[in-house]
């Protein structure tokens, strides 16, 4: 699928790997989509990308894990830049915790139901929404399309991130499940499972922490988040690519 003049949505793009996917798509002259809660960081971002050269631009403030604001948002995109060619589910948060933390033998702490269910409702309620919304626009306007959902290695299960897991782990069963089930309107689904990549969060560590992470790798550094955008236009360009999960990770494996 060519990236010029056709229409994305990307979810989450107020910062870190949105911001790096939108920026790379709107060099490449994409109309885009920008969705997040957070209006005013969305607004800068939306401003680079009409700097470095988007056809079209436009900021949409969306709960992904509402309905509601799923629902009015896709159909003002629609609105506003016509048929949707294709989506990157990135939204999503942390909210880490062991299920049970235990200290001297004494039961201290318990994962909490608000974070359990916060993480589940962004990190897969909020890609179930935005996939059914812009499935039902590509396949409406007989549209050819892409839908690319970003999962994680820690999908197979890590220490501390019961609700992540479960969520990211949710996310790739969600994404075979459609690139089955969408084909035959020619849309695609295929999803990228990061490792640790250079974000605001990451970048914040401090230096011991980072180290520790990095040595985990043995590429022997974390991804730049530019690498990510650059795996997300190979799916879009790559028309033969559907149903699999690429992992990203330096080689690292959870």
């Amino acid at each position: 699928m060519e990236i010029k003049n056709n229409t994305f949505v990307i979810t989450g793009a107020a910062q870190g790997l949105g911001e790096a996917i939108a920026i790379s798509l709107a060099k490449r002259g994409a109309k885009l989509a920008l969705l997040d809660v957070n209006a005013e960081q969305l607004d800068q971002v939306l401003a680079r990308c009409t700097e470095v050269g988007a056809a079209e631009c436009f900021a949409f403030t969306c709960d992904v894990a509402s309905e509601i604001s799923v629902v009015r948002s896709f159909a003002a995109i629609e609105e506003r830049l016509g048929a949707i060619a294709g989506l990157v589910n990135n939204a999503g948060i942390l909210r880490d915790g062991l299920l049970v933390k235990v200290k001297e033998g004494e039961i201290v702490d318990r994962l909490s139901l608000e974070q359990w269910q916060q993480v589940i409702d962004i990190n897969l309620t909020g890609v179930f929404l935005c996939g059914r919304e812009a499935a039902s626009s590509m396949i409406r306007n007989q549209q050819q399309g892409v839908i690319i959902n970003i999962s994680s290695i820690s999908r197979a299960g890590n220490i501390g991130q019961s609700n992540y897991a479960a969520a990211k782990s949710g996310v790739a069963a969600l994404t075979t499940t459609w690139a089955r089930e969408l084909a035959r309107y020619q849309v695609r689904c295929a999803a990228i499972a990061p490792g640790v990549f250079e974000t605001e969060m990451v970048a914040s560590m401090k230096p011991e922490a980072h180290e520790r992470i990095t040595s985990a790798v043995p590429l022997q550094r974390t991804g730049a988040v530019e690498e990510l955008a650059h795996a997300i236009r190979f799916i879009i360009e790559n028309d033969y690519y559907s149903g699999r999960i690429l992992e990203l990770d330096g080689g690292l494996r959870l």
